[in-house]
C-alpha cells in the first residue's frame, strides 16, 4: 500500500461518500488510487468551488466536507473557499497535491508553501513528510474540523509521500491531542446564573447564530423557548435555526435585519446571544448590547466571548449541550406583555417596500418562491442584494438555508447548491443569486450537466451589481463607478449551450405559474428574473 492508498482508506473510514476537487500532477497518485475506492469523485471547474461545494455537503450532513486539488495554482486557488468556510466555522478537509519533498523551498514548478499562505484561514493545517503518519494525521484533522468551534483543516501531501510505501496502515480508533480539549458541557454554576436572570427578566432575548445549527440544537432551542415563551432572533448565519413562521421568531437582526428584530434587541432587559460572534454586520454597535441589559453570551469558542462585546454571564459549551441543561432547570416566568409589544413592533416597522410595477418584485417573488418549495427544500442564497432580499423574504420550514456570511464569497451559492444536492439527492435544491454572482460560477453548469446533480437556479438579473450601485447610490450620489454588466451572455442561449431549460419572468404578472414550472420537476433549471435596476434592499 503507497501513501494514496492509505488517504483513500481513511477517508472511507471517516465515511466519506464524495469528493470534489481537479486533478494535476502533484496530486494524481491520490486520484488514481480512488478509482479503486466507492468514493464518487466530481470534477469541478475551478477549485474555489471545489471547497464551497465540500462546504454544501457539510452543512447538510454535519460531517466534513472534502476537496482534493493539486499544487500550486491549484492550491492557491481554492484559499478563497477555505476562507470562506472558516469566516462560518464549516468543517471541511482540504486535501493539496505538493512538489517532491527535497524540492520544497527550491521554487520548482507549481510549488506554493500553501500552509503557509492559508494560516489565518484553517483552524489547523499539515505538511505530510512521513507517509506512515498519514493514519494520524487524518484521523486528528477530521477530529479537529469537526470539534468545538468547527472549521477547515488543510492537508498538504508531497508527490513523493503519495507514492512512498506505507509499512503497516492502522486507521486510529480515538484522537488524544494534549493541546486540544474543546468544551462543549456547560459549567453548572453559570447555566444557573442564566436561569436566575431569567426569572427577573422582563423582556428577555435570545439571539441565535451559526452555532445553533452547527450544533444541531434546533430543537433543544425550539422546544426551551416555546417552553418558556422566549422570544427569538438571529443572525444572517442562524438563519433556518428557527421555523421563518414560528410566532416565537422575529427574523434576522443587523445593518441589512428587520427594524423590529434590532428594535427587539436593543430595548431587551436579558440578551442571550447563543452561537454567534457579535460581528460588525449583526452589531454594529456593540456597546448597545451591554447597555442597560443583562448580555449572556454563549459560544464553544472561548475566544469569542468578550471579543467584542463583554458579557454579564460568560458560558463557554456546546448549544446543544447548553440547551439540554436549561431544559433540566425549572424556572417559572410570564413574558406575554414583552411577547405582544414585538408583535405590535413586527405589524408597525415591517418593511413597506414600493416596487416598480413593470419588473420583477424580488421580495415577493422569493417570497412566493419558498412558499411553493418543499418543506425539507435546501435553499442558498449567494452575496449581494440577492442575499438580503433572501434573507429578509425567504422562508424556511424544515429545510436549510445557505449563503456565505462572514466572508461574503460572491458566486458562493451554485456550488454550495451542488454540494447539497449530492449530499442528499432526494431534496429539492434551489440557488438563487445575483447576474453578477451568476458569472463567477457559471462554469459550474458543466458540473451539473457532467455529473447529473439537479440544481434549479434562479438570476435575479439587474445589469448591475446591484449591492456596490446601492452604496454608491447613497454614499456618492449617484457617481457610478465599474459596477455595469453590460456584455453579460444571453442566459437563454447560456443554457441551451448546457442542455438546461430556461425559463424567464419580466413581471409580476405570471409570477405563480411561472414559478410552478421551474419547480414542477428535479432537474436542472435556469431562470431569470428581470429586476429594477434601481431597487434598493
Amino acid at each position: 500500500m503507497i501513501g494514496a492508498d492509505a488517504i483513500i482508506k481513511c477517508l472511507e473510514a471517516e465515511g466519506v461518500t464524495t469528493v470534489f476537487g481537479y486533478p494535476g500532477v502533484a496530486i494524481c497518485p491520490f486520484y488514481n488510487s480512488i478509482l479503486e475506492s466507492e468514493i464518487r469523485t466530481i470534477l469541478i471547474r475551478t477549485e474555489q468551488n471545489a471547497a464551497h461545494a465540500a462546504s454544501g455537503v457539510s452543512r447538510i450532513t454535519g460531517r466534513p466536507g472534502v476537496c482534493a486539488v493539486t499544487s500550486g495554482p491549484g492550491a492557491t486557488n481554492v484559499i478563497t473557499g477555505i476562507a470562506t468556510a472558516f469566516a462560518d466555522s464549516i468543517p471541511l478537509i482540504c486535501i493539496t497535491g505538493q512538489v517532491n519533498s527535497e524540492l520544497l523551498g527550491s521554487d520548482v514548478f507549481q510549488e506554493a508553501d500553501i500552509t503557509g499562505a492559508v494560516e489565518s484561514f484553517v483552524k489547523y493545517s499539515y505538511l505530510v513528510k512521513n507517509v506512515n503518519d498519514i493514519p494520524r494525521i487524518f484521523k486528528e484533522a477530521f477530529h479537529i474540523a469537526n470539534t468545538g468551534r468547527r472549521g477547515p483543516v488543510l492537508i498538504d501531501v508531497p508527490i513523493d509521500v503519495q507514492n512512498a510505501v506505507i509499512s503497516k496502515f492502522k486507521y486510529p480508533e480515538d484522537v488524544s491531542m494534549r493541546t486540544y480539549k474543546p468544551t462543549v458541557k456547560g459549567h453548572a454554576v453559570q447555566i444557573k446564573k442564566v436561569v436566575r436572570e431569567l426569572e427577573k427578566a422582563k423582556r428577555p432575548l435570545i439571539c441565535v447564530g451559526g452555532g445553533v445549527l452547527l450544533s444541531g440544537a434546533q430543537e433543544e432551542l425550539r422546544r426551551f423557548t416555546e417552553t418558556h415563551g422566549i422570544p427569538v432572533v438571529s443572525t444572517m448565519m442562524g438563519i433556518g435555526a428557527m421555523p421563518t413562521d414560528h410566532p416565537l421568531y422575529f427574523r434576522m437582526v443587523g445593518n441589512n435585519g428587520k427594524a423590529y428584530a434590532n428594535r427587539a434587541m436593543n430595548e431587551s432587559d436579558l440578551l442571550i446571544m447563543v452561537g454567534a460572534r457579535v460581528a460588525d454586520r449583526a452589531v454594529n454597535q456593540p456597546d448597545l448590547i451591554t447597555r442597560d441589559k443583562v448580555l449572556v453570551h454563549i459560544d464553544v469558542d472561548p475566544a469569542e466571548i468578550g471579543k467584542n462585546a463583554g458579557p454579564t454571564i460568560p458560558l463557554v459549551g456546546d448549544a446543544k449541550h447548553i440547551f439540554e441543561d436549561l431544559e433540566k432547570e425549572e424556572f417559572s416566568c410570564d413574558y406575554s406583555e414583552w411577547l405582544e409589544t414585538l408583535r405590535q413592533y413586527r405589524k408597525t416597522l415591517a418593511t413597506k417596500r414600493k416596487p416598480n410595477p413593470n419588473y420583477v418584485d424580488p421580495a415577493v417573488f422569493i417570497m412566493r418562491l419558498t412558499e411553493k418549495m418543499e418543506e425539507d427544500a435546501i435553499y442558498t442564497a449567494d452575496v449581494g442584494q440577492n442575499q438580503i432580499w433572501s434573507c429578509g423574504y425567504a422562508k424556511v420550514r424544515k429545510g436549510k438555508f445557505l449563503t456565505s456570511g462572514g466572508m461574503g464569497t460572491m458566486g458562493y451559492s451554485i456550488p454550495a447548491a451542488v454540494g447539497a444536492k449530492a449530499a442528499a439527492p432526494d431534496r429539492q435544491v434551489v440557488a438563487v443569486c445575483g447576474d453578477g454572482s451568476f458569472q463567477m460560477s457559471m462554469m459550474e453548469l458543466a458540473t451539473m450537466c457532467q455529473h447529473d446533480i439537479p440544481v434549479k437556479i434562479v438570476v435575479l438579473k439587474n445589469n448591475y451589481l446591484g449591492m456596490v450601485r446601492q452604496y454608491q447610490h447613497f454614499t456618492y450620489k449617484d457617481h457610478y463607478s465599474v459596477v455595469d454588466l453590460a456584455g453579460s451572455p444571453d442566459l437563454e442561449k447560456l443554457s441551451a449551450a448546457y442542455g438546461i431549460p430556461f425559463l424567464r419572468l419580466t413581471d409580476m404578472e405570471k409570477c405563480d405559474e411561472t414559478i410552478d414550472a421551474f419547480l414542477k420537476d428535479d432537474n436542472s433549471m435556469l431562470l431569470e428574473c428581470v429586476i429594477d435596476p434601481m431597487d434598493l434592499v
